[in-house]
């Protein structure tokens, strides 16, 4: 018996094969958007897919001013920071972050599903998010996709 063919072959950062995707967020919800694009990223929806290694694909998403978020939660639900001074907890609504910076809203939800490492704000440099249906990734010839 070939002792080769049944060996494990890890992915690397040379043999890797990545892609550009485009997805449309147009009146898409924004949590079932967002997995979705976070294991596309990290690789998990190909073969060979490596845990150590970023092996997913660059993932450009379009209209992400008209996500959709289920129940109450474009007005109630809150995102907090902290500018590292006492006293300087921040919060802000969805519905604020979407009139100052209207991707922010997909950028943070991806990212909170990407692991908290090295790796993970490595694979936060694969996502390219634009408010409106333009994009400036063109040479790349993205596929587009449905989700």
């Amino acid at each position: 018996m070939n002792t080769l063919s049944y060996k494990t072959v890890s992915a690397n950062k040379k043999t890797v094969s990545k892609e550009w995707v485009v997805v449309d967020a147009q009146g898409e919800i924004l949590g079932r958007l967002s997995s979705k694009i976070a294991m596309i990223i990290r690789g998990k929806h190909k073969p060979g897919f490596t845990p150590n290694v970023d092996c997913g694909d660059n993932v450009i998403v379009i209209n992400a001013d008209k996500v959709k978020l289920t129940g109450n939660k474009f007005s109630e639900k809150e995102y907090v920071s902290y500018t590292g001074y006492p006293g300087g907890q921040r919060f802000i609504s969805p519905k604020e972050l979407m009139a100052k910076h209207p991707t922010r809203v997909v950028e943070k939800a991806v990212r909170g599903m990407l692991p908290k490492t090295r790796l993970g704000k490595a694979l936060f440099g694969n996502l390219h998010v634009y408010a409106g249906a333009e994009h400036p990734h063109e040479a790349q010839t993205p596929k587009a996709i449905t989700l």
